[in-house]
């Protein structure tokens, strides 16, 4: 689909919303006038919005001069630059790419066509799939596959790309998808919340290119690194708790098993029974059933949950059919 097909479809597909193109940075002076007027030569009619994340540079500046409407977010992170996005604009599409140069402004009509054809609520830019020509830094790339790993693992989610920059959203999802995380955590975040809520996520190849020179990366590997594995974590405890506290609970039934089978040779081979090692062994095994029990307490509120949250999805997509009529 060409840009101008899809510019045709949007008036019946968007609602008569259009397209928001949500831009957040943090001192990309250089790069972020090229983006704006590249995204505005692919989608005229769009809105192109620049998230501003307390620069000290001349990003606003040189955002503006480009054309791009500026927004202002002084809590400093990118997760708060989306939250801020997701509630100050309206659209009917909402695609969202990093201001620093490096994705395609070209595959932003094969970002948005599932979207616009209702066959995806997300859209991800892959930067890891087979088709895609990334340059990625080698200790970049073993962060984004352990994450995989790790996501695969514990929710049983297969994608190529957790991390990426670059995507499409719909209006549906947008304003169903709660989101708490102030930094990199975020696209963890949405795409783990938005299968867990119901929504359907697609992913597209993308090619990312190097950062021009002068521009460097804001990522920190190691601390960012850890955010994101305890983002994770939190999700996992949230959304899946009889997982959670029921390993815990495993862990903690094995440690136990430790202490007490000690005390119980000890006491078959010299008649006394050590004191300490069988009150380690019941702390533990108590400790364990503890958590194995919270885990089913806390899965049976979660399913509640999520039947009551399926409801009001559904009211939810029942008023927005009734309007649009």
């Amino acid at each position: 689909m060409s840009s101008v097909e899809l510019q045709q479809h949007l008036p019946t597909r968007a609602a008569g919303s259009g397209v928001a193109v949500l831009i957040p940075c943090y001192n990309e002076e250089k790069t972020v006038g090229d983006v704006v007027r590249q995204f505005r030569a692919a989608l005229p009619e769009s809105e192109i919005c620049v998230f501003d994340n307390n620069s000290s540079d001349g990003t606003a500046e040189a955002a503006r001069r480009a054309g791009a409407n500026v927004f202002l977010e002084r809590r400093r992170g990118k997760g708060y630059v989306v939250q801020s996005m997701f509630r100050k604009i309206q659209a009917g599409i909402y695609v969202i790419v990093d201001g620093d140069g490096t994705y395609p402004v070209q595959a932003v009509t094969r970002l948005m066509e599932p979207v616009l054809r209702q066959e995806a609520d997300m859209v991800i830019g892959s930067r890891l799939a087979t088709a895609a020509n990334s340059q990625f830094r080698w200790l970049n790339r073993v962060g984004n596959r352990f994450f995989l790993v790790l996501l695969k693992f514990i929710f049983g989610v297969r994608l190529t790309d957790l991390l990426s920059g670059y995507r499409c959203f719909s209006r549906r999802l947008v304003r169903g998808l709660p989101l708490f995380g102030g930094g990199f955590e975020t696209e963890a975040e949405m795409t783990i919340k938005a299968l867990q809520r119901g929504f359907t996520i697609t992913e597209v190849p993308v090619d990312l290119t190097a950062r021009p020179a002068g521009s460097p990366s804001k990522i920190r590997v190691v601390q960012d690194g850890f955010v994101i594995l305890n983002c994770m974590l939190v999700l996992l405890r949230d959304y899946k708790p009889l997982t959670f506290f029921g390993g815990a609970g495993v862990l903690l039934w094995l440690a136990g098993a430790i202490p007490a089978i000690w005390a119980g040779i000890q006491y078959s081979e010299t008649g006394s029974l050590p004191v300490l090692a069988c009150l380690i062994g019941a702390t533990l095994l108590c400790a364990g059933t503890a958590s194995m029990t919270v885990g089913l307490v806390l899965h049976s509120i979660a399913r509640r949950f999520q039947e009551l949250d399926h409801q009001i999805q559904t009211l939810a997509d029942d008023l927005r059919s009734d309007d649009s009529r």
